[in-house]
């Protein structure tokens, strides 16, 4: 791929991010301005994506080595342990979510708690910890 390609793909996506922005922020204070934003963004960027693959697979194919089992074996295993770390966090994520805003109502009624809610957040939080280790497990094993 040419330099003036990667160039003009890094150009359309950072211009997917921006304009819908420069849309919502610039926009009259509506309701539709949030759904002209998103859909400003997804035709911006899914229309980024489709232009990529043309250019990316314009060419001829061609048959590539013969690839070592290890080297499937180590892909795969790092997929596994970024699926553990990012699905860790993500329900780590809307537990804490959960248990703050809980914990601050709480709170605000009576604040002898305060420890009590903190553990409880403490706890969702190391949801994420946990899938921390285990991809630091998994890649031990590469």
């Amino acid at each position: 791929m040419t330099i003036t390609v990667k160039i003009l793909l890094t150009a359309a996506l950072i211009l997917s991010i921006a304009v819908p922005f420069g849309a919502f922020a610039a926009g009259e204070k509506t309701k539709g301005r949030y759904k002209a934003a998103i859909a400003a963004n997804a035709f911006l960027f899914f229309g980024t994506m489709v232009f990529a693959v043309c250019v990316l697979f314009s060419g001829n194919a061609y048959a590539a080595e013969t690839a070592s089992a290890a080297g499937n074996a180590a892909g795969l295993g790092y997929i596994a342990a970024a699926l553990s770390t990012g699905l860790s966090c993500i329900g780590g994520g809307l537990a804490v979510s959960a248990a703050a805003s809980a914990a601050l109502g709480a709170i605000s009624e009576d604040s002898s708690i305060l420890g009590k809610s903190l553990i409880f957040v403490g706890l969702a939080e190391g949801v994420c910890l946990y899938g921390l280790i285990i991809s630091f497990m998994i890649i031990g094993k590469l």
